[in-house]
């Protein structure tokens, strides 16, 4: 039966556009003398940087923010940012602001600028990766001020994320996992109609078949089940890795087209047993070819000249 089984190419099509969709922010960080800041990337098709995180490495830490805030010359410039890039930003009110910065009385928090003045260029953030962040052009100028050493090299560490995240090989290993993650849906959904209506088992012990079958899937490509990779691999499992989020491009698009092709040998039946040695005949001649066009070696090339960033 197996041997006459022929599947037709599954084509998935992607038409995603970074710079048009506001749904698709990113956060990355990247890592200035010793310190790691996170980046917002793409919220309304800007970036933003954390100044908390960029202030954490001298003597007064987040407080400097609001020291820098307070400066007259600080709100000049965000009022020629916002002036300039933030067509609702509320000039009378910042005018009053103005007139009122540089007195002894003055004090100014980010939320009551953004009050006050309907300011875009800047905004606090609760919970992960919480703290106040800026947009680039303004974290720069907060990292003039802390210090111009510091502040070049976060323009160079934010130049390089840049540079990686619009690297067309390393677009088309995120798509690569997104087609896996796709092809996920196409298997659980032949275990769900094909395997759980022949077993009697609780609803809420249903994850136990789900998981069985995605181990499967794991040893014939990987040699090893989830669990073991995370023994293995403790400081990654920490991270929020697992095992298919470490996968090479090869092995991502051999477990996308084994999904495929496991959840359509389900649905005609065939006993597990048999599934388990034709996939993992399956993932051993898919690999060997797919490394014949050294698909991964070109990978590392561009892996070598752009670093992988920091991921949260």
């Amino acid at each position: 039966m197996l041997k006459n089984l022929r599947m037709s190419e599954n084509c998935c099509t992607f038409a995603e556009n970074r710079k048009s969709n506001k749904s698709m922010a990113l956060s990355r960080s990247i890592k200035v003398q010793d310190t790691t800041i996170n980046v917002l990337l793409n919220i309304n098709q800007q970036d933003y940087i954390s100044l908390t995180d960029m202030s954490r490495g001298f003597e007064e830490g987040p407080r400097l923010i609001e020291k820098w805030l307070n400066n007259k010359s600080t709100i000049d410039f965000l009022g020629v940012w916002e002036q300039l890039n933030n067509p609702n930003f509320k000039t009378p009110e910042f005018g009053g602001i103005r007139m009122e910065a540089g007195s002894n009385r003055f004090y100014m928090s980010v939320n009551k600028f953004i009050e006050r003045t309907g300011a875009v260029g800047i905004f606090a953030k609760a919970g992960r990766y919480g703290g106040t962040y800026a947009h680039k052009d303004i974290a720069y100028h907060f990292g003039m001020w802390l210090s111009p050493e510091f502040n070049l090299l976060v323009v160079r560490e934010f130049q390089r994320l840049v540079e990686q995240e619009n690297n067309p090989l390393l677009l088309q290993w995120d798509i690569k996992r997104l087609v896996s993650k796709t092809n996920y849906q196409l298997h659980t959904d032949a275990i769900k109609e094909n395997i759980l209506p022949k077993l009697s088992i609780e609803k809420k012990k249903e994850y136990i078949v789900y998981a069985s079958e995605a181990d499967m899937l794991n040893i014939a490509l990987f040699g090893c089940r989830a669990k073991d990779w995370e023994e293995h691999n403790p400081q990654l499992a920490l991270k929020g890795l697992n095992l298919r989020d470490t996968a090479s491009i090869n092995q991502l698009i051999v477990l996308s087209n084994m999904e495929v092709v496991n959840a359509e040998l389900i649905k005609r039946g065939v006993d597990r047993a048999e599934r388990f040695e034709f996939l993992q005949q399956m993932a051993i001649d898919e690999l060997k070819s797919l490394d014949q066009t050294n698909v991964e070696q070109q990978f590392k090339r561009l892996a070598t000249k752009y670093p992988p960033a920091i991921t949260e």
